[in-house]
Order: C-alpha cells, then sequence, then structure tokens
C-alpha cells in the first residue's frame, strides 16, 4: 500500500493541530477532571464500537465499569455482561500496554475476550484462534437471500502469513506518521479480516494503540469509534473502496485522518464545556443553593450553550427538581436574583439561561420585571 504524501499532508497538519489544541486544553484541568472527561468519552466509544457492528449494549452498565477502572465517577452502577467487560479489557489494554509489542497471542486474547462464550449470537465460532474454515471469508450486508457481498478476505490458509507480515510491519519502526500509521493498520487488518468474528471492533482498537503510542491516556478522549458510528456509511464505502482499488490508498487515509480531525474538534468541545463548567462554579462559589437549585444549573450546564432547547422556565424546573410549581417559580427568581440566571420574555414566555455570554438568544432581551409565569 502506498499514499500520496503532499496532498495527505495538508489535512495531516489540520489533524495535529486539532490534536495539539485539545492537548493544551487538557493541561487546564484537574487530575480529576480530565479523569471524568476520559472516563465518558471511553463509555461512548465503546458503545459506538458495538453499535457499529449492529451491537446495543447498556451505556450505565459501560459507564459504571469504566467508572470503577478508573477510580472515578458513580461506580456503584450495574455490572456488565461478560462480552462487554471483554470489550473494555482489550480497549483498556490498548492504552495502558500501549509499548507493549503486538503478537498474535495478544490479538487472539483480545478476539477471546469479546465471545467469553464461545458463541457470537446463536452461533458457535472459533475464538482464540485464527479463522480456519474452508469458505471464503466474505463480508456482506442485507437480509437473507438477498445479501450483497462487499469484499471476500484471502483464504484462511494464507491468514497465519498475512498477519505475521502485518505484525512485523505494525512493531516496527516506520517513516509514517501516527494517524497515517493508524489509518493503514485499520485498512490492513481488516482487508486480512482474520478471525471468523470480531474483525472490526478489534481493528477499532488498533487504531486506539497507535494513538494511545503517540499522546497516552489523553487519546482516551478521542472518540474515534464514534465518529466512525456517525459516518458509518460513508465508512464503510471507503473501506470497500480502498479494498477494492489498486495499492494507491490516498482517498482512504484523507478520509481517515478528517475523521479524527473532527473527533479532535469535538473533544475539544468537551473541554471548552468543562472550563465553562468550572469557571461558573468558581464565579459563584460564595453563593448558597438548594440541592435542587445546584442540579437545575448542572442540567443547563452539561447541556452546553444551544443544549437546552427552549430554556429554563417553571415547568421544566418542575420535572427536572422533582418539586412543585410555588417551589420552582420561587427557587428560579433566586437563582436570578443570585446572578446564576438571566431571564427572557415575560409572563407564560418567561425563560431563563445562564447568566453566561452567549448563553441566552441573541434576538431576545433580558427581561427587567420579574415574572412568576412560564
Amino acid at each position: 500500500m502506498h499514499y500520496d504524501a503532499i496532498r495527505v499532508g495538508g489535512e495531516l497538519a489540520r489533524a495535529h493541530r486539532a490534536q495539539g489544541i485539545v492537548e493544551g486544553k487538557l493541561a487546564s484541568l484537574g487530575f480529576e477532571q480530565r479523569l471524568e472527561l476520559a472516563a465518558e468519552a471511553w463509555s461512548q466509544d465503546a458503545v459506538a464500537t458495538a453499535a457499529i457492528e449492529g451491537e446495543r449494549i447498556d451505556l450505565t452498565a459501560v459507564r459504571s465499569s469504566v467508572a470503577r477502572r478508573l477510580g472515578v465517577g458513580n461506580q456503584d452502577g450495574p455490572n456488565a455482561p461478560r462480552s462487554v467487560e471483554g470489550l473494555l479489557d482489550i480497549m483498556d489494554d490498548a492504552v495502558r500496554q500501549r509499548e507493549a509489542a503486538l503478537t498474535h497471542e495478544r490479538l487472539c486474547a483480545w478476539q477471546a475476550a469479546l465471545f467469553p462464550t464461545g458463541y457470537s449470537g446463536m452461533v458457535k465460532i472459533l475464538v482464540g484462534a485464527y479463522r480456519e474454515h474452508a469458505e471464503p471469508m466474505q463480508i456482506v450486508s442485507g437480509r437473507v437471500g438477498r445479501e450483497r457481498v462487499h469484499y471476500e478476505a484471502p483464504p484462511s490458509a494464507q491468514v497465519p502469513a498475512e498477519m505475521q507480515q502485518f505484525l512485523d510491519w505494525f512493531n516496527a519502526t516506520t517513516e509514517h506518521d501516527h494517524l497515517v500509521k493508524a489509518a493503514l493498520a485499520h485498512l490492513w487488518f481488516e482487508t486480512i479480516h482474520p478471525f471468523e468474528d470480531g474483525n472490526g471492533r478489534i481493528g477499532r482498537v488498533l487504531i486506539d494503540l497507535v494513538l494511545a503510542r503517540d499522546s497516552g491516556e489523553v487519546s482516551r478522549l478521542i472518540r474515534t469509534s464514534q465518529r466512525l458510528l456517525d459516518k458509518r456509511r460513508d465508512y464503510y464505502e471507503q473501506l470497500e473502496r480502498a479494498q477494492h482499488g489498486e495499492l494507491d490508498v490516498t482517498e482512504w487515509v484523507l478520509w481517515f485522518v478528517e475523521q479524527v480531525r473532527v473527533s479532535c474538534e469535538e473533544a475539544s468541545g468537551v473541554v471548552d464545556a468543562t472550563l465553562d463548567k468550572a469557571v461558573f462554579w468558581m464565579n459563584h462559589r460564595d453563593k448558597v443553593l438548594t440541592t435542587r437549585q445546584r442540579k437545575v444549573v448542572n442540567v443547563l450546564l452539561d447541556a452546553g450553550p444551544k443544549g437546552f432547547e427552549g430554556g429554563m422556565n417553571t415547568r421544566k424546573y418542575e420535572s427536572v427538581g422533582n418539586t412543585s410549581r410555588a417551589t420552582a417559580s420561587r427557587e428560579l427568581i433566586e437563582l436570578e436574583n443570585m446572578g446564576l440566571l438571566s431571564r427572557v420574555g415575560a409572563g407564560r414566555s418567561t425563560r431563563y439561561y445562564l447568566n453566561m455570554p452567549g448563553w441566552a438568544p441573541a434576538d431576545t432581551a433580558i427581561a427587567d420585571t420579574p415574572s412568576r409565569d412560564g
């Protein structure tokens, strides 16, 4: 495989710039805040990589498992199924053991962790070893009888030799930029498709491994699987095109690096929101709030400037705070008087927004007189 380094260079520069911005912003956060962000990003990415394969897993259970692993947040939630714990195990191994060599044994252990019962759904599969079946390994989509074959992998007899060549390249020091190496590694692994099942998830963990070798624990915040899920149709089309084309994989590398760049930009936005939240509470550290008021304000903060559509009103406060209309109205006015919220409109159109630049709608004026309606 080869690619046009000049064409890829511009996108690589933009991706590295976005990556550097994330790392710079993270330096402004405390250790616990960074851990909390990493835990949430890891949880979301685990759910996403499973969703790409059509598997739905419980985010709440994933969050509690990740919290226990990182020692942060709510660690008392439900336990995840063994297969989900296996997915988290291999994602964690890729980051924590990022400098360890990638071997046949390690890859086989990863695949076995995904299928602890030896079954994929209702089908018994070979686990902890490369595929051995004589029939062709085909990647298909569509309903039974109307399947579309996207790609046919090399015969099983060739897999050990193909994987040895892949591992020799992966473990060697190369001239490739780490984002290019992640793109090539993912494409090459998916092209060999060495296991009976689990190739997609393991291939995306290889991306995590390459990124972790470059940026360490910070890589947990770069939710590449979430981005690939968001672009799932394009993801499959780009892989298929690269697997059927000539040895020039420039278009695939360009597309992949762009997705990493967007993932970094999205991570940067998450860090910005965390910084905004920290500054907001620092500015209001002298205010005495009820537990309910603090909860409502955090809901608004977590939603972001445009995330809580229509602002807060007494009806929504009743629901979020699980309280009466009178209490909701009184506590909203208190939050306004303390300077935490600003009020827009009047009467039944009254809405409250966080008192932060850019959080209230730009085309409305802040109300001058209190109102208990809305």
